[in-house]
């Protein structure tokens, strides 16, 4: 089954306060942007990755990535949407070749391990939608508007998502398409496929698998990356 990958690498940075989109910030001498890819590049059964950036970051993209470090994976530079279901459903509707498999990834999570990649391709076969997921370790409540405590949900039912989220093409642009015609919000790309009343199955993520959005993320990825490198 022929396997597409859409990495979305157009986030402004707003909350990791840098005038510098956080796909660029160096993780050990390398953009962040670069350590997602390769983890696309050395996975097997991806055979190409759709990369959708924001529009002023590419000359940035062709001068700091493509031309440096020659990924071959890479398909074709998809432009961004104001929101991240707008990105997906950009990068989705420009894929203009055979696809059976779509993994859906957020650049910011740089340490997705290919093989994660290639359990969640496999497991295809049985389902049609895969996301990984944490369960949660803190006791949530929801707070109203005035700061108060208005509920405490049973945090043995709550589970953190992450990605990459794994789809059947047809599902996943079908759920897109319907989703976004009748202007639902997406809280991750499930999130449409549950609106069309299929099931989601989820598996087990890995807690080094942090989406790199503030400044302590990046402190904490540093930690990480060192661990990893030590382990190799």
């Amino acid at each position: 089954m022929r396997t597409l990958a859409i990495l979305l690498a157009g986030g402004a940075g707003k909350r990791m306060g840098s005038s510098t989109n956080k796909q660029f910030l160096l993780l050990d001498d390398r953009p962040i942007l670069v350590h997602s890819l390769q983890v696309f590049e050395e996975s097997r059964p991806v055979d190409g990755v759709y990369l959708v950036v924001n529009q002023r970051d590419l000359p940035l993209i062709q001068e700091e990535i493509l031309e440096v470090y020659k990924f071959s994976k890479i398909v074709k530079l998809v432009i961004g949407g104001r929101l991240r279901q707008d990105s997906v459903r950009n990068g989705l509707e420009a894929i203009d070749e055979p696809c059976d498999i779509v993994v859906i990834h957020d650049a910011a999570r740089p340490f997705v391990s290919p093989a994660f990649i290639e359990k969640s391709i496999s497991l295809m076969e049985m389902f049609d939608a895969i996301i990984p997921a944490l369960p949660a370790r803190d006791t949530i409540k929801i707070i109203s508007k005035e700061g108060f405590v208005s509920k405490t949900l049973e945090r043995d039912a709550l589970w953190q998502i992450q990605t990459p989220q794994t789809f059947k093409y047809e599902l996943i642009i079908k759920a897109y398409r319907e989703g976004l015609a009748k202007k639902l919000l997406g809280y991750d790309d499930a999130t449409f496929v549950e609106y069309l009343g299929k099931r989601v199955k989820v598996v087990e993520g890995s807690p080094y698998n942090i989406k790199i959005t503030t400044p302590e993320d990046l402190i904490i990825a540093k930690g990480i990356l060192s661990q990893l490198k030590g382990n190799a």
